[in-house]
């Protein structure tokens, strides 16, 4: 990832050296996402990133039929970022075996497997043609093959082969764990340990972050990035914002679908209203789908197709955010869910709440107002310009949002 045009230059401990010409990025090409102020992202070039994401833990362990069936999907989805395991995955609609190992013999993990990185090289530069960024999943707990409980050592040779391997990569971000705090054989030291040797060997400053089960992680560490939060409480996100000032991303607000697990059975319209939720509060959501499959294909794990509703809604507010002013939006009400920028643009969503009027009290103006529903992805203007304290008359009905801009 060299960050200056011109001709560079290079020599190995081998003694072998060469030049190379870095041209001007191709189209399309904004470089990495980087955090672009407290508590936004934007691309290397100073274009916005608006974080979209979904979770497709094991995606890349399904063999190419059903790998490439995802990407396939992904072509046409509204996910700009991706959840994704390094090490496969042992759980619930989640038992085949791999096709391929990090480690040619997984029990010893004395030696890389080629082939797997080689492979995982290929479907991270084919998520970066999509403009997906690959949130790469380091360690997580739901394994049968001793890859969560690795010595120290292999440990250790694995985070500094990954960092050398894939930090040359423009879409990738560092995640040190899914649910870090269901890795029993792991202490805090360990992932201190872990963290200095992630934000140490990666000269790009990649995006570094971490994912708890119950007990979260202290973000407010300085190597961390930004907030990766398994969560639903959108009450806690103020108090949030404030503890740890950076950007927060609701990376696993349950899932839209409909198995047997609490997690796993929310419905469209609610992972509608939970992305409605952060982005109104200032902060990005997830997505992720667990519908039943007669051959356990669940999007959230192994990818495939997807069976839900929630897509072209979250598409539909993904533009309606990359519409807004640069800078991204912040709270600007503390009574309703209400994100903006103060007197140039204000983003309101109610909820549940059904006002069949609300009275605004706005600086700056005049404003031009829009009622927009979120479920049925309209937009309608309301006529009329309006500034400093004034009143609209609304539908009545729950789960709508109100976008007033200059």
């Amino acid at each position: 990832m060299p960050d200056t045009q011109g001709e560079w230059s290079y020599t190995t401990s081998a003694s072998e050296s060469g030049r190379f010409q870095v041209t001007p990025p191709a189209a399309g090409n904004h470089g990495p996402v980087q955090v672009a102020n407290t508590f936004h992202f934007a691309y290397a070039d100073g274009t916005p990133y608006m974080p979209v994401g979904t979770t497709c833990y094991a995606w890349t362990h399904q063999g190419d039929a059903l790998e490439n069936q995802t990407l396939a999907t992904l072509r046409s989805a509204p996910f700009n970022k991706m959840r994704m395991c390094v090490f496969p995955k042992s759980y619930a609609y989640n038992e085949n075996e791999p096709a391929l190992h990090p480690f040619l013999d997984p029990g010893t993990f004395a030696q890389f497997n080629p082939a797997f990185f080689q492979h995982l090289d290929q479907r991270i530069q084919q998520l970066g043609e999509l403009g997906i960024e690959a949130d790469l999943i380091l360690f997580h707990p739901y394994d049968r093959w001793g890859y969560s409980k690795m010595p120290r050592e292999a440990d250790d040779r694995y985070l500094r082969y990954m960092i050398a391997r894939y930090a040359a990569y423009r879409n990738v971000w560092w995640s040190l764990a899914n649910e870090f705090d269901l890795m029993k054989s792991k202490e805090l030291s360990d992932w201190d340990r872990f963290s200095r040797i992630v934000q140490e060997s990666d000269p790009y400053n990649h995006l570094r972050s971490i994912h708890h089960s119950k007990t979260m992680y202290d973000h407010s560490r300085s190597w961390v990035t930004h907030v990766s939060l398994q969560d639903d409480h959108f009450a806690k996100l103020p108090t949030w914002r404030e503890q740890f000032r950076k950007p927060l991303i609701y990376d696993e607000c349950k899932y839209e679908g409909n198995i047997p697990k609490r997690w796993g059975n929310i419905s469209a319209q609610e992972m509608v209203r939970r992305f409605w939720l952060a982005a109104a509060g200032g902060a990005y959501a997830g997505h992720g789908e667990t519908y039943l499959d007669p051959h356990d294909v669940l999007w959230w794990s192994k990818g495939g197709v997807l069976h839900g509703e929630s897509g072209p809604r979250i598409a539909f507010l993904r533009r309606i955010l990359e519409q807004a002013p640069r800078g991204g939006l912040n709270p600007v009400d503390e009574y309703y869910p209400a994100a903006g920028q103060p007197s140039r643009y204000y983003l309101y969503y109610f909820d549940y709440h059904q006002p069949i009027d609300y009275e605004f009290n706005l600086p700056g103006g005049p404003y031009r107002a829009e009622i927009i529903d979120p479920w049925n992805m309209s937009i309608a203007p309301i006529a009329g310009s309006y500034s400093g304290k004034f009143k609209l008359d609304l539908p009545g009905k729950p789960f709508l949002a109100v976008r007033l801009q200059t």
